[in-house]
């Protein structure tokens, strides 16, 4: 059970965005998330996993999925929720960081969220969504690319040129 606690105290808010990026709804991935953690505590815990971090967020996408399924309902998630805390508290960026992420396709977002908030390995990233590490790495530099151009427009190449 501290184990437990422990764990929903390290990785609960990368998990909690995840699915969040996963189902598009915020109060359906709260609600995927505490069934995974009530699962794990009605089962004894994580003992049989090797790779406890990537594993909850096996099961947390797995929770999300199925439960989407069964709902067959897609809620988006509000543009200027709250998905994480900066630390600098620039809100602008913040809502510009979020439009961006959403912008891109969603493996590129999932691959995103997974690597910079779950902290996962490419590897990792790829045992989870059965793609090859080479496969996510490249989804991760094409979302890096797309985020850096939305987030910093090049300027007007042709205004210094004179005519």
């Amino acid at each position: 059970m501290d184990e437990l606690e422990a764990l929903y105290r390290q990785h609960g808010a990368a998990l909690l965005l995840f699915a969040s990026t996963v189902s598009g709804d915020r109060t359906g991935a709260q609600d995927a998330l505490h069934q995974v953690f009530l699962k794990l505590i009605e089962n004894g815990g994580l003992s049989r996993a090797v790779d406890k971090k990537a594993y909850l967020f096996a099961c947390v996408r797995n929770a999300v999925l199925n439960g989407s399924h069964l709902q067959r309902r897609k809620i988006t998630i509000e543009p200027d929720s709250i998905w994480f805390d900066p630390p600098d508290k620039d809100y602008a960026a913040e809502r510009n960081l979020r439009r961006a992420l959403n912008a891109l396709p969603r493996d590129q977002r999932e691959v995103v969220v997974l690597h910079a908030w779950g902290e996962l390995t490419f590897s990792q990233i790829g045992d989870l969504l059965t793609a090859s590490s080479n496969t996510v790495a490249s989804r991760y530099r094409y979302a890096l690319d797309k985020l850096r151009e939305s987030m910093y427009p090049k300027e007007n190449s042709c205004a210094g040129s004179s005519t």
